[in-house]
């Protein structure tokens, strides 16, 4: 069972949400394992109203609707041994619609109960008259009784499909949640006995998923968890990835997979790509436009290029979006030779010999940039940005990036993942790249630099002399748990 940590936002806007007198229908969705359930049980347990909890499987309409009518049978009759045939998701409705709305509990508050159907998606792929059904138990009996109603799925695609315009459950619903990975800050309470570094570590390889964090052991080295968690022919993470993208995609796995390890090996634009998996972009386009919709994959522009440009800019560049995703795909799938012949020694040395640099490049850059939006959202910069992100191009290159379109102001801000104490000459060579990132002249120009290791007292001191933001751990986790 997951452990429930942060989430507070999710359970404000559960809490939020609108509905007719007391019912309200919910759909709430996120990738497998980010603790979907756990939040949605917490969130009906803190209520202190009834709730029925079922989770679908992919089974046949008829297993299905027996195993539903066992649930509820079982819930509103502990003590009955026998449970109705029914035939129909209608007559399924019709006996649960009364049963909820006065529900058999002594330790609850009176007043409807919250019904919870997890996994809606794996029962809308075996019964497609599934929502229909539904529609009208909502329309007829579930709403005017004040009864809640709370769809889940890890499968994004059907579940964001159910608020189609063509979709029976069209306009139904009252709220809708995705569950995202949990922020950077709460790594703590899952690994308290870890330093700074060694969260931002972890992070770059499992994120904010709950179930992942849960298998880390603080009482072990970020390496002996990888070895032991991620190298190993058997376990959860061994059959991840494919789980992952199945469940998201359904078809043509193959070459979702090829791309997405294209883009976790460093090609980055759709004709790198398409030459390396030998398919042209234009093939590749719905491919790609479907890991974005999914959440699986992101397009990122400079931060420099101007808002009325950047529909039509072609100077788009991928990146996984999931941390786990971006780690296996790097790592794991290039070498599952070793994974089999159970060569974990030797694939945990070239795991080892690029994983600063990973780790930097990807989890470290990110919550710089977060910490940045952070200190834009409470004003505590010296610029109000539209816009947060990096840039690139042939002859230059800056990590972090905040752009003021409006009063022309920029910051430019470089990030080092480094063991040792970051000089001076690093703050120079950031100011030396102005001239060629800045989009015009008489722009004010702000900068910031993030260090692992710290500053050394000349970069303090320059720092001071330009007006730069020096950000070290402290300061970059401190920032980031004001976010919470």
């Amino acid at each position: 069972m997951q452990r429930f940590v942060g989430r507070r936002r999710e359970l404000e806007e559960l809490d939020a949400a609108p509905g007719s007198g007391e019912a309200r229908f919910l759909l709430v969705y996120g990738r497998r394992r980010v603790g979907k359930t756990t939040l949605v049980l917490h969130w009906a347990e803190r209520s202190g109203r009834p709730f029925l909890y079922w989770v679908a499987t992919r089974d046949t309409p008829a297993q299905l609707r027996a195993d539903f009518g066992r649930a509820l049978w079982s819930w509103a009759y502990p003590d009955s041994g026998a449970t109705p045939r029914f035939d129909s998701w209608r007559g399924i409705f019709e006996a649960a619609a009364p049963l909820l709305e006065r529900p058999p509990s002594e330790d609850r508050q009176p007043g409807p109960a919250i019904l919870i159907l997890d996994e809606f998606s794996y029962a809308t792929d075996s019964d497609p008259a599934l929502p229909s059904n539904l529609q009208a138990a909502w329309d007829h009996l579930f709403r005017p009784r004040g009864i809640t109603v709370v769809l889940t799925g890890s499968h994004i695609g059907t579940m964001t499909s159910l608020t189609a315009y063509n979709a029976p459950l069209y306009g139904r619903f009252t709220g809708q949640l995705p569950v995202k990975p949990l922020l950077f800050p709460v790594l703590r309470e899952f690994l308290p006995r870890y330093s700074t570094a060694e969260r931002v570590a972890v992070h770059a390889v499992a994120g904010g998923v709950p179930a992942y964090l849960e298998r880390f052991d603080d009482g072990k080295s970020v390496g002996a968890n990888i070895q032991r968690l991620f190298v190993r022919r058997t376990g959860m993470f061994r059959s991840e990835p494919f789980l992952l993208i199945g469940d998201v995609v359904r078809r043509e796995t193959q070459t979702y997979e090829a791309l997405l390890k294209a883009v976790a090996s460093g090609l980055h634009t759709p004709t790198e790509i398409g030459k390396a998996l030998d398919l042209t972009p234009s093939y590749l386009s719905p491919y790609f436009k479907q890991l974005e919709s999914l959440q699986l994959l992101e397009r990122r522009l400079p931060a420099t290029v101007p808002p009325k440009k950047r529909r039509a800019s072609r100077k788009g560049r991928y990146h996984l979006s999931d941390p786990y995703l971006r780690f296996y795909f790097r790592f794991i799938a290039p070498h599952l030779h070793l994974v089999e012949q159970e060569l974990t020694g030797i694939l945990w040395q070239r795991i080892r010999e690029q994983f600063r640099a990973f780790v930097g490049l990807t989890a470290f850059e990110d919550l710089c940039r977060q910490w940045t939006l952070a200190q834009a959202r409470a004003g505590r910069l010296p610029l109000a940005p539209e816009l947060v992100g990096s840039h690139w191009a042939r002859d230059v290159q800056v990590d972090v990036v905040a752009v003021d379109w409006h009063e022309k102001a920029i910051l430019l801000g470089e990030c080092k993942w480094g063991a040792g104490r970051v000089g001076r000459a690093v703050l120079r060579e950031l100011q030396k790249k102005t001239g060629k990132v800045v989009p015009g002249e008489d722009w004010h120009v702000h900068y910031a630099v993030f260090s692992r290791g710290g500053f050394t007292d000349a970069a303090c001191r320059s720092g001071e002399e330009v007006g730069a933001d020096l950000v070290d751990l402290e300061k970059l986790e401190l920032g980031l748990n004001e976010e919470q």
